[in-house]
């Protein structure tokens, strides 16, 4: 919606978890440690450790350990939530394994200092997301069946600080399309694909040298409403069979060697629909 005073962009989103997750596993300790699968993250500054000990510190009991390995599957910096949703589980994993007794509501205000999509990974779903992105309201279950997912080997320092940095006042909205989604979706789920928009997808081709060869080979191959997943530059579009999202999967994977993935959407388990 626009640049804010503290520097941050006010937001208005629609945010939706998938089935494409990673995996954290969380044992009684000592000392804190944090391992990794993916020789890429330094186990000592990302997400998960500064969750783990920030969360140590708010409760009071800094004598508290744990042993955390990180399984990765979501790609790194790739606009996919990884990272958010990976702090988000180690807030949740330790909560209870150290037995603290918080609540989603106590564990917001720590989320929102680690970033400003965690907040929303501590519960999921289908949701509405604004201000920086502290602040989530849920939503109905979306009626999305599949996604397909598309994650260039495409990197870029300072990714989401760079790609705001490139919006102006002519890149702002007031939010109407998300506000007609979000009717939408809590009069019935359905997810008309005209709604769907990304702020960051007229600048995406100049910001990510190379991201047009794999959107263009996307549509060629039948695909259609792609956009940024986040800031990107991971591209997604919705399909609405899982035989059809199979065989894009099989074409971008194996036909051409990409990274790519069929996802559906999840919804938390005490959700009726899930």
């Amino acid at each position: 919606l626009g640049r804010r005073e503290d520097g941050y962009h006010d937001i208005v989103s629609i945010m939706q978890t998938v089935d494409l997750a990673d995996t954290l596993t969380f044992e009684q300790s000592t000392s804190m440690s944090v391992e990794c699968d993916n020789p890429s993250l330094d186990p000592d500054d990302n997400l998960v450790t500064k969750a783990a000990l920030m969360l140590r510190e708010r409760s009071g009991n800094g004598g508290m350990g744990a042993r955390i390995h990180l399984q990765k599957r979501i790609p790194v910096a790739s606009g996919l939530g990884g990272g958010s949703s990976d702090a988000a589980a180690a807030l949740l994993g330790l909560n209870a394994l150290w037995g603290l007794g918080m609540s989603v509501r106590d564990l917001t205000p720590i989320a929102a200092q680690l970033g400003s999509d965690v907040p929303f990974f501590l519960e999921g779903g289908t949701a509405m997301v604004q201000g920086r992105g502290e602040t989530v309201r849920p939503l109905p279950p979306a009626d999305l069946p599949h996604l397909i997912l598309l994650s260039p080997d495409i990197s870029m320092p300072n990714k989401t600080a760079t790609l705001f940095g490139r919006l102006d006042s002519a890149s702002y909205t007031r939010g109407a399309l998300t506000r007609k989604l979000e009717a939408r979706i809590r009069a019935g789920g359905d997810v008309p694909p005209q709604l769907l928009f990304n702020a960051f997808d007229p600048i995406a081709f100049d910001a990510f040298p190379g991201l047009e060869a794999y959107w263009r080979t996307l549509e060629s191959l039948g695909a259609r409403e792609l956009h940024l997943s986040g800031a990107g530059p991971s591209i997604y579009a919705p399909v609405s069979r899982r035989e059809v999202g199979s065989a894009l999967h099989l074409l971008l994977t194996s036909g051409h060697g990409w990274r790519a993935f069929l996802a559906a959407p999840w919804r938390p388990s005490g959700d009726p629909e899930r």
